[in-house]
C-alpha cells in the first residue's frame, strides 16, 4: 500500500525506484522524457480524478516543460519541487534529477505541495521584483534559486518569476518574508 493517497508523476523509472527507496511502495507514472504521449496525459487525468496526482520533475528545462504540458493537459495537479543542489548526482558529472536525491529531500519536497491556482491573484509588480533584488542584479539569479527553495516553488528564470509567483498564489507578504530571509543570507557576486 502506498503512503500517498496520490499518484506521483515522474519522469522516468530511476526516479521511480529512488521515490521506492525513499518511501517504500508508491505508486507512480512516469513520463519517459518531455515528450509526454497521449496516452500518458489521458492516464495522468484519470489518476487526477480518482486519486489525485503529485508532479515531482527534475529541476531542469525538461522538468519544466514536462510541468507545463502536465498543468495545460490536467489542470488542478499538485507540484512538488525538489531545489536544484538536492538533485545534483554524487559525482560531478550528469544532469539534475529526481533519482539522485536523498531520502530526507524527497521528504522535504513532498512534504511542501502547491496547487496552481487557475484564477490567481494580481501578480507582483515588476518594480518590486527590481526592489528585492529578485531580477536586474548580479545576484538575482543566486536570489531567485533561494526564493524557490524557501516558498517551494522551484528554480525559476527572472522572464517567469512573476508568473511562478502568480500562478501558485504566493502573496506579497509571503513573497515579503521569503526576501526578508533571502536579505539576512550572503549573496556575493
Amino acid at each position: 500500500m502506498s503512503k500517498f493517497k496520490q499518484i506521483i508523476v515522474v519522469e522516468g523509472r530511476d526516479d521511480t525506484k529512488r521515490l521506492t527507496e525513499a518511501f517504500g511502495p508508491i505508486d507512480t507514472i512516469e513520463t519517459r522524457g518531455s515528450a509526454i504521449s497521449a496516452e500518458t496525459l489521458a492516464l495522468i487525468q484519470k489518476a487526477q480524478e480518482t486519486r489525485g496526482v503529485i508532479v515531482l520533475t527534475d529541476p531542469d528545462f525538461p522538468g519544466e516543460k514536462i510541468r507545463k504540458t502536465i498543468s495545460a493537459a490536467v489542470p488542478g495537479v499538485t507540484h512538488a519541487f525538489l531545489p536544484r543542489a538536492d538533485a545534483k548526482p554524487e559525482r560531478h558529472h550528469g544532469s539534475l534529477g529526481v533519482e539522485h536525491a536523498t531520502p530526507a529531500a524527497l521528504k522535504e519536497a513532498l512534504a511542501h505541495l502547491i496547487v496552481e491556482l487557475p484564477d490567481a491573484p494580481t501578480q507582483i509588480p515588476t518594480a518590486d521584483l527590481y526592489t528585492m533584488q529578485l531580477i536586474g542584479s548580479p545576484t538575482a539569479a543566486k536570489r531567485r534559486a533561494r526564493l524557490g527553495d524557501l516558498l517551494h516553488i522551484g528554480y525559476t528564470n527572472g522572464k517567469q518569476l512573476q508568473k511562478r509567483l502568480r500562478q501558485f498564489g504566493i502573496t506579497p507578504t509571503q513573497l515579503g518574508q521569503a526576501v526578508a530571509q533571502l536579505d539576512k543570507e550572503d549573496f556575493d557576486a
